[in-house]
């Protein structure tokens, strides 16, 4: 994709785009600027699907949505939801989505990180929705996204409660896959796509929908796996396989 971006840094790959959040002046928050060009990630995403990497620059993912503007917004930017249509944008991207976190992931940075389908923290990686101390709630998918991701009870302590959950709380409650040390963060992320990378990229897909899909199973299990068993990777993958578990014999 061929822009000048502001708020981002974005590298292109064959298997993936590696997305950092980059506002070192304002701890990454999320302003509309980056909310558009997000957007525009989504996009190129959704036409070229391919896997996301979503970092945060400096030590920070994102300290939250940008307060300057949100005190700006009235009901019908609420209505509008600018964030919580992004953040849903995202969770639905064709591929797996990862967010690599260290440092603080407040507000709507965390809401940002909910709506991956998979995390994986640093040791300071910090999660909190600290909405209601300023007089709004978590509007952005935590108060529903955060509930089916740890449970209610864990949820409630966020949300009401003001609890932060360092990497520790977050591993133990399943938020995140693993805790590494920070300066393997990039790596550690990367090593976590480059497995997802060697599976059936339709297979990853369809996966995908089927996971999220509420409410019509067994249905759609059967016709997605209906789907890839006439297709050929399923031929060329299991040919493999059976071809080397017989040399080994």
């Amino acid at each position: 994709m061929n822009r000048d971006w502001e708020t981002l840094l974005v590298e292109e790959r064959t298997d993936r785009v590696v997305v950092t959040l980059h506002r070192p002046e304002a701890r990454n928050a999320i302003n509309a600027r980056m909310i558009d060009e997000l957007h525009d990630v989504c996009a190129l995403l959704e036409r070229d699907p391919r896997l996301l990497l979503l970092i945060g620059h400096g030590g920070v993912f994102a300290g939250g949505a940008d307060i300057g503007e949100l005190l700006h917004r009235g009901r019908d930017e609420a209505l509008r939801g600018i964030n919580s249509r992004l953040f849903e944008r995202i969770h639905r991207l064709p591929m797996p989505t990862v967010a690599a976190v260290d440092g603080w992931a407040l507000g709507g940075g965390a809401e940002l990180a909910y709506a991956c389908d998979i995390r994986i923290a640093g040791p300071d990686a910090r999660f909190g929705n600290p909405e209601p101390a300023l007089g709004i709630l978590a509007a952005a998918g935590a108060c529903w996204r955060l509930r089916e991701l740890v449970g209610e009870s864990l949820a409630k302590q966020v949300l009401l409660a003001g609890r932060v959950l360092d990497a520790q709380a977050a591993l133990a409650a399943g938020l995140v896959i693993d805790v590494v040390p920070a300066p393997t963060l990039p790596t550690a992320a990367h090593e976590l796509l480059d497995r997802m990378a060697r599976s059936s990229a339709v297979a990853l897909r369809l996966t995908k929908l089927v996971a999220d899909a509420p409410g019509v199973h067994p249905l759609a299990d059967d016709l997605a796996q209906a789907a890839l068993f006439e297709g050929p990777d399923k031929q060329e993958r299991m040919t493999r396989f059976l071809a080397k578990k017989e040399s080994m014999t």
